[in-house]
């Protein structure tokens, strides 16, 4: 079954294992979710489960009503997850219901925005030349040929705004499994700051 949840970048911290070697784990604060609605090829064309997750105090009438009709209180954040198990609209989903300790996950979140910022630091360029009155230090260079092309070609590494995107990293395992504080704790980083949002899906790489 293809596992999937929602949660909150809760923060990094270190566990140590039977030999005393410290592993870096990012724990999240996970769920539960309720399933809204069950999507199948003969209605939609593909096979998914829509579930909602966090408080809410108001939602404008069309939610309102989708919620209703699926039997469950009204969550803020709503999101689809490809699978072909079986959920019942208004079933409650928690973290101890999907994942056990060393299941292979892919955490999907927003990186943090870091504004504007040059191609060093964007793309991690080397600096210019330092002496001889070269002026040109930090900026981008060469922009291409003059005659021919005549023109930058798209995809030019120029400065621009930095993070904010999407980003998913593949293949963490899980570490550890809280059902009772619904927390997923897993190894290694992932994107975003505290607080953030994040899916947690089985790897791609695993199946």
């Amino acid at each position: 079954m293809e596992k999937f949840m929602l949660g909150k970048k809760a923060g990094m911290t270190q566990l140590f294992d039977e030999n005393g070697i410290a592993i870096p784990v990012t724990v999240i604060d996970c769920g539960p979710v309720v399933v809204v609605q069950n999507k199948n090829v003969e209605t939609d064309g593909y096979k998914s489960v829509k579930v909602g997750y966090g408080d809410v105090k108001n939602v404008n009438k069309p939610k309102k009503g989708e919620f209703a009709k699926a039997g469950a209180e009204p969550r803020r954040i709503l999101r689809e997850f490809k699978t072909e198990a079986e959920f019942e609209a208004g079933q409650t989903i928690s973290v101890a219901d999907m994942f056990e300790t060393g299941d292979q996950v892919d955490v999907s979140g927003v990186s943090k925005g870091k504004g504007y910022a040059g191609v060093q630091k964007r793309y991690g360029h080397r600096t210019g030349p330092k002496t001889h009155g070269s002026m040109y230090h930090r900026r981008v260079g060469s922009m291409g040929a003059n005659t021919n092309p005549a023109r930058v070609f798209k995809g030019k590494k120029m400065p621009g705004h930095m993070g904010a995107v999407n980003v998913t990293v593949q293949n963490l395992s899980v570490v550890q499994v809280d059902g009772e504080r619904n927390i997923l704790v897993i190894r290694g980083a992932v994107p975003g700051p505290k607080g953030g949002l994040v899916e947690i899906k089985s790897s791609v790489k695993s199946k």
